[in-house]
């Protein structure tokens, strides 16, 4: 009978010896602090070269846009990240080889185009030939906020004469995104 009052004690030694307050653990709680992301070396899009032809004024024509960053030129979006500037170099050749117009655009050449979010914050995105319409070449300019490009922008057309006149305007067919009226629905 040795057997259960060893197994009762047991019993007893488990229940009575779980109840036992137990002393603070001497672990030491290690906790961690929040250390806000630091900005990047300023960021810049890869330069880029493209080359359309079209025909215009009875002839072929070469649309030849060079995008280069400017090291020198940058803008610092609200978390402290800055980011480097564009400037595009746009070439318009002759079917013999002969420039029929070179100009260099930068967000300066934009600037009476957009609002101030834009001008200070924006960069030039990109330039690039869309079509012939109305005896102009057309182009599209894009200026976005640089930590947003595809969701914070002001297209423009550069519409180009056949005297190598150059006209720009706000291109209303693809919708305009205000950077304030957005600001103003996120925050209702």
């Amino acid at each position: 009978m040795k057997t259960p009052a060893i197994v009762i004690l047991a019993a007893f030694a488990l229940v009575f010896g779980g109840c036992q307050e137990k002393k603070p653990s001497e672990d030491k709680i290690i906790a961690t602090r929040y250390v806000p992301e630091r900005p990047q070396a300023p960021i810049a899009m890869p330069a880029d070269s493209q080359v359309d032809s079209t025909q215009w004024q009875g002839s072929t024509y070469y649309v030849k846009v060079l995008r280069t960053p400017i090291d020198s030129v940058m803008v610092t979006a609200d978390n402290g990240q800055k980011y480097i500037d564009n400037r595009c170099r746009l070439i318009i050749t002759r079917q013999d080889g002969s420039k029929f117009i070179e100009k260099t655009f930068t967000k300066n050449t934009f600037l009476s185009y957009v609002n101030e979010p834009f001008r200070s914050g924006g960069i030039l995105a990109g330039l690039r030939f869309e079509e012939v319409a109305n005896a102009n070449l057309v182009l599209s300019a894009v200026i976005g906020m640089p930590d947003a490009v595809d969701d914070l922008f002001v297209p423009l057309k550069v519409k180009i004469d056949g005297q190598g006149g150059l006209g720009i305007s706000v291109d209303d067919d693809m919708g305009l995104l205000d950077y304030e009226e957005r600001n103003d629905e996120e925050m209702q």
